[in-house]
């Protein structure tokens, strides 16, 4: 059984404490994916920006906005 600590004192957790640990943890790890995919993009896009202006081609407005912020 899964412990935890209150005032000092170690119990066991219930299985809906442990349940509801377990459902938050998994959140977590999907919103920590959800920002890296998203920097990775945006780190892409910022990429694909800074090439096309060495090269002289035109930017979407995606790639000026990333310039510009």
């Amino acid at each position: 059984m899964t412990k935890k600590i209150i005032d000092g004192v170690l119990m066991d957790m219930t299985a809906e404490e442990i349940a509801q640990r377990e459902t938050e943890k998994q959140e977590a790890i999907a919103e920590q994916q959800t920002i890296e995919t998203a920097k990775a993009e945006h780190d892409a896009l910022k990429a694909s920006a800074k090439a096309k202006l060495i090269a002289g081609e035109a930017l979407t407005e995606d790639e000026a906005n990333t310039i510009v912020l």
